[in-house]
This record gives C-alpha cells, structure tokens and sequence, in this order.
C-alpha cells in the first residue's frame, strides 16, 4: 500500500540530488524535501489532521510554503491554498465552506484570523519566509523540533489530495476537488510531452497558490528529478540575473511583455534555453512574433485550468501556431459541442468546449447541484470556454460564456465585483468588462448608474474598493453613465461596453 500522489512524485528520490536554488544563498536537496515534508506532516498530524482533512493555507512564496503542499498529502489531507491578496472577510468564505482542520497564514496576519479561526474551532498556525527578517512562525517552528522520520499515509488514487478554489459567475466561490491521480496523471504527460529530464533547471517566478506554479511546475520537476531556481515573485531584473542557470521557464504572457520591454532580453541571454511556456490568460500573436524575432525562440502556449489542470499544449516538436493552444494533451479528449443541444460541431466551427480525462477533478466541494450542471455523467467537463477545432486539429479559445475576465493570469468573475459595487451608497447599478490590457492581457473596468440625485466620484470609489476585495480583482477605471445598454429582454449588453471601451489601454 501507498500514498499514490507523494509516493508517485517522490518515491525513489535520490537524496543528493539537487531541486531548488534559493534566496539568500540557500539551496534544497531532495533529500531535504523528504525530510521537511516529514517534519510538516508530523506537525500537522500532532494539529489534528486525519485523511480526508483540509489544511488551508494562505501564506507569502516560500521553499517552506511548497513543502506543506506534499506534506499535507504525506499525511493524508487535502492541500487548500488561497490567494494571498484576499482579505479577512473574503477568508472567512473559505474557511466556512470547506471547514479545514488547520489554517495557516502569514504571520503578520495572524491578528486578523485569530479571532475567526476561534469562533470556528480551526487550529490557527503561522509560517514565515525563512532568512528575511519576518517572524518564521509557530509551524516552522514546531516543524525545526519535529521528527524528520513519518509513516505516509496511505491514500488511494481517488482520494482527495486538493482543493482549489474557482469563483462563480453568482459570486460564490467553488471549490474543485482535485484527486492523487488527477495531479499525479496531468505530471506525467507534461513531464512527457515538455521533455522534462534530471537535467533540467526551471526558473519558477509564478505563484504558488495557483495550479500553475504549484501543480504544473513543482509537480512537473518533481516527477523528472529536475532542479529549479526558486524566485519569491517576477521581477526582470531577476530573470535576467538567473535565466543563465535554467533551462526552462513557465510564465503567463505579462512576463513576457515586460521582459521584451528590456534590451537586455536578447537571443544572446537565451541562447541556452530550452522552453519557453505561457499560460493563464491568452498570448496575443504579436508577442508571439516579437519574441521569436529578439530571442529565436517560440514560445509554447497551453491551455488549462482549475479544475483540470493541463488539457491542451502546442507541440514541444513542431509548429507552435500563435492564436492556438495547441493539441489535446495525450489520454485528454477535447470536444467542441452545441451549448444549447450538447451535440458536436464540426471542426472550424465555434460552440462549448468540454473535456475528458484522467486529468479532470472529481466535482465541486459540497455543491453537489453545481457539479451535476458542469460534469457530465458521461465524465465531460463543460468548461464555460468558448472555442473551435480546425482542420489540422488545433484548438481554438475564442471567448468565455461566462464573462470570465483573466487579468494578468488570475481569473476575476465580474458578478462578483458588480456586488460590491451595488451595494455602494449611490449606486443604482453596475456592469464589469474585461478590456484587452497589453501588459494584463484583460484590465477590469467597471460601469456604473448612480441612483437619481447621487453624485459619484470615480477615484472614491476605487479607494473604497482597496480593504474590499482583492487587489487584482480591482477595476482599473470606473465610469458612471446614465444608463446601461440593454436588449429587448432588458439583459445588458456587456458587448456594447466592451466595444465602446476596447481602445481604452491600448
């Protein structure tokens, strides 16, 4: 018996080999990952954790912060990171819907959940960045003591290994219940289909509350023995001070955009280069273009999300057409269908996007009604994008049935946004697009009616939004006008408002 996601990416590690260069001149071995990862895991069992638990995390980039991922899974739970530009009271949801055994915060933050963890009987713990001046924490801390030596638990491949939380077009944030063998199943084909081997160095700038930074690189490297130089966030300064030591990189196209702003970003600096990939928002073929003229290379584009992790890639070994995804990944079948009777189109023809596979989640937590609408019994996943297939099997995005707005790779659902904006004094209603961004790709903006006799003021607004809802859920401009567009239903043309604001950042 074995815990089929940790013993799939670890088992068998070689313990001198090496897997991340740090900050600060510190660097991890594998063997050090299966001893820290032992250490956390007996932590958290001595917190209380039983399989099936959640440990709910929300904490700044760290080797540390990685390492409670496969820990969490080595002693049987479910892995919950969140995003950590969300407040207290956008926390609290969280913590209320997928009820985890332990939560873990920054310890500058611990003030603020204190109190909420309390009044819910969750276990409040602490983890800090190790060599910076910040406090490391009450975890780090207990985990310094603990034993590196820990019994795995056991865990099948249908088990819950993690929960990643999407938003909703209604607002309500659902939870996508990711199982062993749909991580373990995606690692393997990217590891495969990328050319991953122990001789690779990734340069790892994403965040790691994201199924790309988290699942997709760390998951990839461990399964090849790779190594990775670990940066705490994307600066281009420091991607151009570290991109000799890698081989690969994983970005989403504003790196790209700023790096190509400098000089420096030359063929010269990436000569040495093997990969180059993009996700999380769409890659404009212009970048495209520009980055093959300054560097020589194509970047690889790929198209993915929460709930399944990777589905399609352009080829690792021929064309990477700009304006595509690519192909569906090997053992993923992609189908384009008739949204309204569920029936396949033919190629070249645009309709729903749906998905199949090993590596598609298992449904949404404790939203039985909500999964039985998007998972089809058949095992099709209704992914909400719109897309096409042409004649030489590439696969098309070419929009979002649900509004979904993506801003500089995180997903913002505009209800969501428009509710916080109605409820503001003087507000009647309110309308959230997604403009294209040459930096974000997307810019939120939004639309405001103001209620007869109100007066609003654009720039209060914005401010008063700061302590409400995440930084990059934030309009970027807000506009009042006297009335929104509407059809002869009375729904609003959001259509509208993008074409009348589409030259708005460009």
């Amino acid at each position: 018996m074995s815990n089929y996601l940790f013993d799939g990416l670890l088992g068998g590690a070689v313990r001198d080999k090496r897997f991340a260069e740090l900050i600060n001149n510190r660097s991890y071995t594998y063997g050090d990952v299966l001893d820290v990862t032992g250490r956390f895991a007996n932590v958290l069992v001595g917190l209380g954790v039983q399989p099936g638990d959640r440990v709910a995390v929300q904490v700044n980039k760290s080797i540390e912060a990685v390492m409670l991922y496969p820990a969490t899974v080595r002693a049987g739970g479910a892995f919950l990171p969140l995003n950590t530009a969300y407040t207290a009271s956008e926390i609290e949801y969280f913590l209320d819907n997928a009820k985890p055994r332990v939560f873990v915060c920054d310890p500058s933050k611990y003030g603020d959940y204190e109190s909420i963890c309390e009044a819910r009987g969750i276990r409040l713990e602490a983890l800090g960045v190790y060599g910076t001046d910040e406090n490391i924490g009450s975890l780090a801390e207990a985990g310094s003591s603990a034993p590196v030596e820990f019994e795995t638990v056991v865990r099948g491949a249908d088990d819950l290994a993690a929960i990643l939380y999407t938003s909703g077009t209604t607002g309500r944030s659902k939870g996508a219940m990711l199982t062993h063998e749909n991580l373990l199943s995606n690692a393997k084909v990217l590891a495969d289909y990328w050319r991953f081997t122990s001789d690779d160095v990734l340069l790892h700038i994403l965040p790691i509350f994201h199924t790309h930074g988290l699942f997709v690189a760390i998951n990839t490297v461990l399964l090849a023995r790779a190594s990775m130089y670990f940066r705490h966030g994307f600066s281009v300064d420091d991607v151009i001070e570290n991109l000799p030591h890698c081989t690969t990189m994983m970005g989403v196209p504003t790196h790209y955009t700023r790096l190509l702003d400098d000089d420096r970003f030359n063929q010269e600096l990436t000569s040495h280069m093997r990969l180059f990939t993009s996700g999380s928002a769409p890659l404009l073929a212009e970048t495209h273009k520009h980055f093959e003229a300054r560097t020589g290379h194509r970047i690889l584009e790929r198209y993915g999300m929460t709930e399944t992790n990777m589905n399609t890639s352009n080829p690792y070994e021929g064309e990477r057409r700009a304006g595509t995804v690519g192909f569906p990944l090997p053992g993923t079948e992609v189908v384009i269908n008739n949204a309204e009777t569920g029936e396949q189109v033919p190629n070249g023809e645009t309709g729903a996007i749906e998905v199949r596979g090993p590596n598609v989640f298992k449904g949404y937590w404790e939203m039985p009604d909500k999964t039985r609408e998007e998972l089809r019994d058949n095992g099709f996943f209704i992914t909400g994008d719109l897309g096409k297939i042409d004649e030489d099997g590439y696969v098309h995005i070419v929009g979002r049935a649900k509004d979904l707005i993506i801003s500089g790779g995180f997903n913002v659902y505009p209800k969501e946004i428009e509710s916080v904006l109605d409820d503001i004094d003087g507000v009647s209603e309110s309308a959230v697009i997604g403009i294209p961004h040459s930096d974000f790709g997307e810019a939120v903006v939004g639309v405001l009616v103001a209620e007869r006799n109100a007066e609003l003021d654009e720039n209060s607004i914005l401010e008063s939004l700061k302590t409400k809802i995440a930084r990059f859920k934030q309009p970027k401009k807000i506009f009042v006008i006297d009335e929104l567009p509407r059809n002869t239903m009375g729904k609003v043309q959001k259509n509208v408002l993008r074409d009348r604001y589409q030259d708005l950042f460009t």
